[in-house]
């Protein structure tokens, strides 16, 4: 099924393919409408730009029969706001000729509005986990008529924080519905969930975990720190014909603040991550789709919700802690067959992150020289004073808060009878990417399961 027609989907639902421009249907969506369309739990992994989100969409919009009951039937859950108006973007578009209740819900936003909607009746309701949560909790969202869940973007919605979330908004949809999750890439966290949360479920990886993009050009550079890092960025982007549309991902909010502050290309760049006001943050990404900026800084939360197209450069300013997130950064770029740029940039503490990266894709990633006339500087940032295993570990250990604790074991370390001491993060990368993985789904190398309890 290389064409829409093929799916045999109603008239109103291809008109509107049609007058959107799409044609061709790519390999997710190949495989997922028949299982979700057949009522099968579902997971599909696939890499950014393969069309996931109309993958899902499209056979959930075949099923769903016109219905004037006030509680909605789809409950769509994202990790960001930005995602959140995507998708609910994506509906709209795809929903001009069929009659459809549609709401997007998120933090920072008016509640009260929301409830006046939610009372006027829906179908669809999309949002971040908190934001329903609020929502049921006050009575306002009833989620018993739910028919399915889905959950998009599942591995940073675990990384990031919203387990308890999620099991708590469990608790008030029916335990008969269909459940569908989609994900760029395969972790621990996904597969827990996997296991305990979905019954016998078809399961679809189209983009193999790892494997870099032909169409990307991969370089890195060793850099000794924060502003030489700057300095170089400086130098390379003043090139504007080789990188004229540029996403740069930051580790933190201070970083990205802090980039932001230091580029000489201030009324042509913006930056974005979780403390940007929600207008800030949407003008932001607007103005970088529309060409009127040229760089966009972004945390890698919050880029799970850019989905642009023409992205010449992407540029890790900081090496990802997880070796996944790589993957997904690079393959903002290099998209509907056009060639793309990614660059790293990694520091002394950042050398086992990045030898990480390549054993995943079993791919050593070109080493570039630092250009001539690009000044080292000695100055530090407060976080790069600190030793550089320290600073690895400390970071990490905060950015691992939601790891699955005692309650996803069978024994805890602290009931056991000799507590076994942690292990470092840079020994459990050691242990973990000791070999290439095999050119296959990443839970084949997985070697325990975990309970989602």
């Amino acid at each position: 099924m290389n064409n829409f027609e093929d799916f045999k989907i109603k008239k109103q639902l291809l008109n509107a393919i049609t007058e959107l421009g799409f044609e061709k249907t790519t390999p997710i969506q190949q495989a997922a409408y028949s299982p979700i369309l057949g009522g099968f739990d579902f997971v599909g992994i696939a890499q950014t730009g393969t069309g996931k989100t109309i993958a899902y969409l499209l056979p959930i919009l075949q099923d769903l029969k016109f219905s004037d009951q006030l509680n909605p039937r789809i409950l769509i859950l994202v990790p960001t706001r930005e995602l959140v108006v995507q998708i609910v973007e994506e509906i709209e578009k795809l929903t001009p000729y069929i009659s459809l209740r549609v709401l997007g819900v998120y933090g920072a936003s008016n509640i009260k509005i929301q409830k006046q909607i939610i009372n006027e009746g829906l179908d669809i309701i999309v949002g971040t986990p908190r934001r329903l949560y609020d929502l049921a909790i006050s009575g306002t969202l009833r989620l018993n008529a739910i028919k399915k869940l889905v959950i998009d973007e599942v591995d940073i919605m675990l990384d990031f924080g919203y387990k308890t979330q999620l099991k708590n908004l469990f608790e008030h949809v029916p335990e008969k519905r269909q459940n569908i999750l989609f994900s760029a890439t395969m972790t621990d966290y996904v597969d827990v969930l996997i296991d305990d949360f979905l019954v016998n479920p078809v399961k679809i990886t189209i983009s193999i975990s790892g494997t870099p993009l032909d169409t990307i050009s991969q370089e890195c550079y060793a850099v000794p720190n924060f502003y030489t890092k700057v300095n170089l960025l400086n130098h390379l982007l003043a090139d504007k014909e080789k990188h004229a549309k540029v996403l740069i991902f930051v580790g933190t909010k201070t970083n990205a603040d802090r980039l932001y502050e230091n580029l000489k290309f201030a009324s042509d760049m913006s930056v974005i991550h979780s403390s940007k006001e929600q207008n800030h943050r949407l003008a932001a990404i607007e103005k970088f789709e529309n060409n009127t900026s040229r760089i966009l800084i972004a945390t890698d939360v919050i880029a799970r919700g850019i989905d642009i197209e023409k992205i010449t450069t992407v540029i890790s300013f900081d090496t990802p802690f997880y070796p996944e997130n790589y993957i997904h950064r690079i393959g903002r770029t290099g998209r509907a067959e056009q060639k793309g740029r990614s660059i790293l940039l990694y520091g002394e503490k950042e050398i086992p992150l990045k030898e990480a990266i390549e054993t995943l894709m079993n791919y050593a990633i070109p080493l570039k020289k630092i250009p001539k006339g690009v000044e080292k500087s000695a100055q530090l940032t407060p976080e790069e004073k600190d030793t550089p295993i320290e600073q690895i570990e400390k970071h990490h250990k905060n950015a691992a808060q939601n790891k699955p604790g005692p309650a996803f074991h069978e024994k805890s370390a602290k009931n056991s009878k000799e507590a076994p001491k942690e292990k470092s993060y840079l020994r459990k990368l050691k242990e973990k990417y000791k070999k290439p993985l095999t050119r296959g789904d990443k839970t084949q190398n997985l070697k325990k399961k975990k309970r989602w309890k």
